[in-house]
């Protein structure tokens, strides 16, 4: 079981910053801990990267806004998409 991401681009401006990365679950793995690099972590938005609609949507497991930078995501098994999260 592997959970992985990457954090592709992170964009600063309007007093705040976005991060937007990618996941990716192996091995059954069903989510993870991202750490986003932010102080505080106001929304985190996963989808899914499929050809149909999924079963089940990935959804934080955290409660925001969040002090701190790592939120923990609940995915499908076997699941690969992508992230946005704003804070600062």
């Amino acid at each position: 079981m592997a959970f992985a991401y990457t954090v592709d681009k992170v964009l600063t401006g309007l007093n705040g910053r976005v991060v937007i990365g990618t996941y990716t679950n192996t091995g059954g793995s069903t989510g993870g801990d991202v750490s986003t690099g932010l102080t505080n972590t106001y929304s985190f938005i996963p989808v899914a990267k499929g050809a149909a609609v999924t079963a089940n949507a990935p959804a934080p497991n955290e409660t925001f806004p969040l002090s701190g930078d790592t939120v923990t995501i609940v995915t499908a098994a076997n699941e690969v998409g992508t992230f946005t999260a704003f804070g600062e």
